[in-house]
């Protein structure tokens, strides 16, 4: 699991790399060259790598994804009145 988080996090710096050295070049070229289209190109490649890394990690079980909490077992008991008590799911009243 922290190896995937290493990954992860690698794979996020070498984006912010990118990002800079594509805007060097920008600046740098004027617009002369296509370096500038080339770092951007690297730049879309890595993002999608590290989704693609952490699409399989969640999928796979390496790392745990957070439940959405609007839909996941913690939401029945996650709903309360407008007073901040707690609701029962089966009858939509307080609970005592």
């Amino acid at each position: 699991m922290l190896f995937v988080k290493f990954i992860v996090l690698l794979l996020l710096g070498f984006v912010i790399v990118a990002l800079f050295s594509g805007l060097y070049f920008l600046v740098k070229d004027k617009g002369q060259t296509s370096r500038t289209a080339n770092a951007l190109t690297v730049r879309i490649g890595l993002s999608v790598l590290a989704i693609v890394v952490i699409i399989i990690a969640g999928a796979t079980g390496v790392i745990e994804i957070n439940p959405n909490p609007m839909y996941g077992e913690g939401a029945a008991s996650a709903q309360a009145d407008p007073d901040g008590d707690p609701v029962a799911p089966e009858t939509g009243r307080r609970r005592e």
